[in-house]
């Protein structure tokens, strides 16, 4: 699905160039999006590029939707070999280190050379520009992006004689909230769950929850070394384990991660981990009163960042790097990330898009939209390396065995460890 509009090229952005104003013609530029996000996130595209367009005619923009993150991902993969890359697009941070190694994009050092250039570059906050920098160059800006979050009944809590405003603060804690919350008959069958932390389709994102929270990183962030097999990660998947088959609050076997939220509409599970992409649609959709808190901490609070960057890629005139630019930088604008946070629940990319009337307004009216800004001090970058889906799908097969009891965590992180090393010592 796509759809043509047409938008103009700014003086600001053709001088940054180095072209003079006025004298460049129409620019055709192609724009990746990954539609397949839930929410408003198609319709809000949509609307804030017309606002682009009225404002600036003169350069035509063709905005592809590629469908999910790995659908877009593939897509642009086979356009850049293939001579056709898009000028710009919405990717996940963690495929920095894969565009990089095909040299698709450009760093935004490249483009940016103005003092205010660079304000704006450092304006976004730092929990999101660990997946977006790298090698002393920024290569990704920031824009579709999250963090998990812990979501939970407060009917539930009532009815089990917890505190509906009192969330678990501790691992602890959240398996002794878990007990009381989950719900059997004489025969064992449960029809409430305690929890459920998905683990389905990219399991190794909120397992990085547990690992953030054991106090231990993954990976570096060169994208050339990860740490499966530390102790630490090794603690952090036994707990993960531990929660179906020791405290038994948490369905056994492999949670699906679509089926989450509707879980929780359904008090299937009394609590959720899932991203604050979810807000818009738990708040839409929850018959019960709910709130929002951080992930609960162990050794530390912690969290991983998720979610898409926009990249410009180097197949392209310096006329079209130039309003690709000046696009990114006025969609990524303070009152248009609150439009974009508002309107789809991730995350608004930068401290000062919380100052505007409208975020006030917005989260005057629903304090848990604070929730996820306010972990980001406690986040670190999502799971990113060099051959990232290689590494990743390594990674998940792994937590994927220990979590079906084929393999204990200790033997299958290990085993997950010696693969990954020999996909990355030759970028060492």
């Amino acid at each position: 699905m796509s759809f043509m509009s047409r938008f103009g090229v700014t003086a600001g952005a053709l001088a940054l160039s180095g072209f003079l104003a006025g004298g460049a013609s129409a620019v055709d530029l192609q724009f990746y999006f990954p539609v397949a996000v839930g929410g408003k996130a198609a319709d809000t595209i949509e609307e804030l590029t017309a606002e682009y367009v009225a404002a600036n005619p003169g350069v035509n923009i063709d905005a592809v939707y590629a469908g999910s993150y790995q659908d877009t991902i593939t897509k642009t993969l086979t356009a850049v070999r293939g001579g056709t890359a898009p000028q710009l697009s919405v990717i996940l941070s963690v495929d920095m280190f894969t565009l990089i190694e095909e040299d698709a994009i450009v760093p935004f050092e490249d483009l940016v050379t103005s003092a205010e250039g660079k304000l704006w570059m450092s304006s976004f906050y730092p929990a999101f520009m660990e997946n977006s920098r790298t090698g002393g160059k920024t290569y990704g800006i920031p824009f579709q992006r999250s963090t998990p979050v812990l979501y939970w009944n407060k009917e539930a809590f009532k009815e089990a004689g917890l505190d509906p405003e009192t969330p678990p603060a501790t691992w602890q804690e959240m398996v002794e909230f878990g007990k009381k919350l989950t719900k059997r008959d004489s025969n064992g069958n449960v029809s409430q769950w305690g929890l459920r932390i998905p683990s389905s389709g990219f399991p190794y994102w909120l397992f990085q929850g547990l690992t953030t929270q054991n106090d231990v990183i993954l990976a570096n962030d060169a994208g050339n070394e990860t740490n499966f097999d530390d102790p630490a990660v090794v603690e952090a998947l036994q707990f993960l384990v531990d929660l179906s088959t020791e405290h038994k609050i948490m369905q056994p076997g492999i949670v699906e991660w679509g089926a989450t939220p509707k879980a929780f509409f359904e008090r299937e599970t009394a609590m959720m981990w899932t991203t604050t992409g979810n807000l818009t649609n738990v708040r839409a959709n929850a018959p019960f009163d709910f709130g929002v808190a951080m992930l609960p901490a162990n050794k530390r609070r912690g969290a991983p960042t998720g979610g898409g960057n926009f990249y410009i890629f180097a197949d392209s005139t310096d006329e079209q790097k130039a309003g690709a630019l000046d696009f990114i930088k006025w969609i990524t604008a303070p009152e248009q990330a609150a439009r974009w946070t508002i309107a789809t629940g991730y995350v608004a990319p930068r401290p000062d898009a919380w100052e505007t009337p409208a975020m006030k307004a917005y989260v005057a009216d629903f304090k848990p939209a604070l929730v996820a800004r306010d972990q980001l001090e406690h986040a670190v970058a999502e799971l990113s390396t060099y051959q990232n889906q290689r590494v990743t799908r390594i990674f998940n097969d792994a937590l994927e065995s220990a979590i079906t009891g084929k393999s204990s965590p200790e033997a299958a992180l290990k085993e997950a460890q010696e693969k990954a090393d020999r996909i990355l010592k030759k970028y060492r």
